[in-house]
């Protein structure tokens, strides 16, 4: 595999070792993650220094330490070629790519097979890139693709020359009878593809553990882990536009709101004015649930899960660090049959409360909801996990009960301020990345209780006001448990809602069967309360 030339100059050799270079494979220690070699074939002193030898991030060893660097030895040797491991170079099949972009000429139904399966990056020949380009921007316009309309586009842009002419065009059909194995071809280049980036993330968790100024191992082992999710991850990357490029989509957005007549676009909560106001849950929301102690915000952060789940079949991971799984499910089973959660608990079931139960049981059963109880989950833990779950069940929705209760992983933190602050930005930026709604309990401090209404304020965010800061909606529940006349009445407060606005919504707080419910719904009638909801 060709190592980049940056890279190969990052690793020096100490002057004692040096003689022995042209007689071994020169080779940068980050190549190792994905290069087995043998270590006999190597100056022992050389592998034992590089560690120590140089900080992979900083550039060459001449400009500290006066030794040579891989390339300085290159120049000597009057190399002009990039240094290889074994020989070998980067995964890429030139001949799959070639078969690509030749079907892509000959039939435009391979061009729309091809272009949901591959990004311009995922080709290795420079060539390939350009060609597969022109194709797409041709296919956009509406413009049949094929060798003679390529080649104009290719002519305008000055670029034919570049790739080989008309000739290499004429090659790339004359290479291809049909166009049905494009899709197979393509699936090719992209594991190609995938296999390149995994290379070089790979060089780079590397270059992570032997930096000398690194920083925290938990950091680096996160952005390991993010590095490793980044190679599966087949969304582009986003980078700047102008915002010309972009006044399209914003107004096909607001066409297809008009034509969903009244649907909501995001992930439904299950409360339908609060559905209203923030058309649902959208992917990259930060969406806090913070009440006192006893109000019942993980019975909530529960119902706004069993609606995306298991009425919505919206793939959501509900992650407890208060309750155990089978509290939840039962609480889950509670609500669906409207069977009471006293009763589940005892056991003390009638036949009809059975057939409640069996009747909503394969719903339950078949709704894509993952629980997660593990003691002590730590923020990369979560992370982690979430990643893995987007990358093999398509995550949809992430519930976290709740972010007090979650540890850093750290030996040392200065404050418990900071580090909440830091779960809280790190929850939002898990948000953007995987392109999901996130949803984090917090406690409120005593402040309501100091008021003569008993309601909640932002302010009362307990132990980091950059909660508040980083939360694009901010629910915070509010109920009066003391009165007897209102147990039943609830209010979700929306304090912040980043792009509408704030209001107080109405809900019924059905405690004997663990949910709320919305106040106009007649078969939501305010019933008294179990303790410890």
């Amino acid at each position: 595999m060709v190592l980049d030339q940056a890279v190969l100059e990052d690793a020096y050799i100490p002057d004692e070792d040096f003689a022995d270079l042209p007689q071994v494979n020169p080779i940068n220690v980050a190549a190792s993650a994905y290069t087995e070699f043998d270590t006999n074939d190597f100056p022992r002193a050389a592998v034992s220094n590089f560690p120590n030898g140089r900080n992979l991030q900083n550039g060459r060893g001449p400009s500290d330490s006066g030794r040579p660097s891989l390339r300085d030895w290159q120049n000597e040797r009057g190399e002009k070629k990039p240094a290889t491991i074994a020989g070998l170079l980067p995964p890429q099949d030139r001949a799959a790519e070639r078969a690509v972009l030749g079907s892509m000429l000959i039939s435009q139904d391979a061009v729309a097979d091809v272009v949901e399966e591959l990004k311009s990056t995922d080709f290795y020949d420079p060539a390939n890139v350009t060609i597969f380009e022109a194709l797409v921007e041709l296919f956009g316009r509406g413009v049949r693709p094929d060798v003679l309309t390529v080649a104009d586009e290719l002519t305008k842009r000055g670029q034919l020359t570049k790739v080989g002419g008309a000739t290499y065009l004429n090659e790339l059909t004359d290479g291809v009878r049909v166009a049905a194995n494009a899709s197979y071809h393509a699936k090719i280049v992209h594991e190609r593809a995938m296999l390149r980036r995994l290379i070089e993330a790979g060089t780079r968790i590397v270059q992570l553990g032997y930096a000398e100024d690194g920083g925290d191992p938990i950091d680096l082992v996160n952005l390991a882990q993010a590095e490793m999710y980044s190679v599966a991850d087949r969304s582009a990357k986003e980078d700047y536009v102008a915002v010309g490029d972009i006044i399209e989509d914003a107004l096909n957005e607001i066409e297809a709101a008009g034509a969903r007549g009244g649907k909501i676009r995001g992930i439904p909560t299950g409360f339908a004015e609060l559905d209203q106001v923030t058309q649902g849950l959208h992917p990259g929301q930060m969406v806090v649930i913070a009440a006192r102690p006893g109000m019942g915000k993980s019975t909530l952060a529960l119902d706004f899960a069993r609606t995306a789940a298991v009425r919505d079949k919206r793939t959501t991971a509900f992650f407890s660090l208060e309750m155990p799984k089978v509290e939840i499910l039962q609480r889950l089973l509670s609500a669906e049959s409207e069977v009471l959660l006293a009763k589940m608990r005892s056991g003390d079931l009638n036949e009809t409360d059975w057939m409640k139960i069996h009747k909503i049981q394969d719903r339950i059963k078949s709704a894509p909801l993952f629980i997660d109880d593990s003691p002590n989950l730590s923020l990369m833990e979560i992370r982690a996990k979430a990643r893995r779950i987007k990358q093999q069940e398509g995550l949809e929705l992430v519930v976290i009960d709740y972010l007090q209760l979650m540890t850093s992983g750290k030996a040392k933190v200065e404050s418990r301020q900071q580090e909440v602050s830091e779960f809280s930005r790190s929850l939002k930026l898990l948000a953007k990345e995987l392109g999901i709604p996130v949803i984090a309990l917090s406690q409120l401090n005593r402040g309501p209780e100091q008021r003569a209404d008993k309601r909640p304020a932002l302010s009362d965010l307990r132990e980091s006001g950059s909660i508040e800061q980083d939360a694009d909606v901010v629910i915070l529940l509010h109920r009066d448990p003391t009165d007897p006349d209102r147990v039943g009445e609830a209010k979700l407060l929306l304090a912040k809602h980043r792009n509408g606005q704030t209001c107080d919504i109405d809900v019924v707080f059905q405690g004997h069967i663990s949910r709320f419910a919305d106040a106009a719904d007649p078969g939501a009638p305010g019933w008294p309360s179990e303790p410890d909801f």
